[in-house]
């Protein structure tokens, strides 16, 4: 896993949870399982298309085994990080996870309500690179549909929900504080879409990260305080009522000097096509 981690909470890490706040390592650290940090609970009613992806099987039934966000792009289809499906993550090929699912329409992970519907293939960007985060698009099929008011549309290349500036909300189930106080209803933060100078100053490369433009985008505030973190990671950013973004990696959570780096969903469309 890179020093500058994604957002994801690992087998590991979901068990120790069980008996303590899951240690994050170095504070200005955050691992590749990102919350929400400084935001507020928010009914899924109002963002219908922001899903939980979760497996009891790996994660144990508190808060429903939920590991990463996802986000309804079509009525069978959800996008995540592809880090979320890594081999380290789940303890196995993402194949052989019995009950991978996808949790919808429900505001407490472990109350009732809502649906849990089973994830019947599973797509990973060929373009993913572990070491950098470049690429970090999967693609879940699910094996029942959602409701077609579920779903968001994608930003493409040239979108104005991109510009520098934008309000932005980013939305999870993740870590609220960046110290292991995993949230059990969902929760968003208000940001604004950051200058690529801006990220690509923050994140030069080293053992902060490097940022690529092509494919990543940033988001935060210049005070910080607001941020995806630990158990974030494939949610959605969401910019002009479009999703621009899916929570990727970064250093520590809230940091001022260290924004959250998303997936560039107009890159994700292209890779999704088949472009590159």
């Amino acid at each position: 896993m890179p020093r500058v981690a994604a957002r994801v909470l690992t087998v590991t890490s979901a068990l120790a949870a069980l008996t303590a706040a899951i240690p994050l390592g170095p504070p200005a650290r955050a691992a590749a399982d990102s919350i929400i940090v400084g935001g507020r609970p928010v009914p899924v009613a109002d963002s219908p298309w922001t899903v939980a992806l979760a497996s009891r099987d790996r994660f144990g039934g508190t808060r429903a085994g939920q590991f990463c966000g996802a986000v309804a792009v079509a009525p069978d289809k959800v996008l995540t990080a592809a880090h979320c499906l890594r081999q380290d993550v789940l303890g196995s090929e993402v194949s052989e996870v019995p009950d991978l699912r996808v949790i919808a329409g429900r505001d407490e992970l472990s109350g009732p309500g809502g649906q849990e519907i089973p994830v019947r293939s599973a797509w990973i960007n060929p373009a993913y690179e572990s070491g950098s985060n470049a690429g970090d698009l999967a693609v879940l099929t699910l094996s029942s549909s959602l409701p077609a008011g579920s779903v968001i549309p994608m930003a493409a290349d040239g979108d104005p929900a991109y510009e520098p500036g934008t309000p932005a909300t980013v939305y999870g189930w993740g870590d609220t504080t960046g110290f292991g106080a995993y949230a059990s209803v969902l929760h968003a933060a208000d940001v604004e879409v950051l200058a690529d100078g801006d990220c690509a100053r923050a994140y030069p490369g080293g053992v902060k990260g490097a940022y690529d433009a092509s494919s990543m985008l940033c988001a935060g505030r210049t005070a910080g305080g607001r941020d995806a973190c630990q158990g974030d990671s494939g949610g959605p950013l969401v910019a002009r009522g479009r999703l621009v973004g899916l929570v990727s990696w970064g250093s520590g959570c809230g940091s001022p000097t260290a924004p959250g780096v998303y997936t560039r969903v107009s890159a994700a469309i292209r890779w999704m096509a088949g472009e590159g």
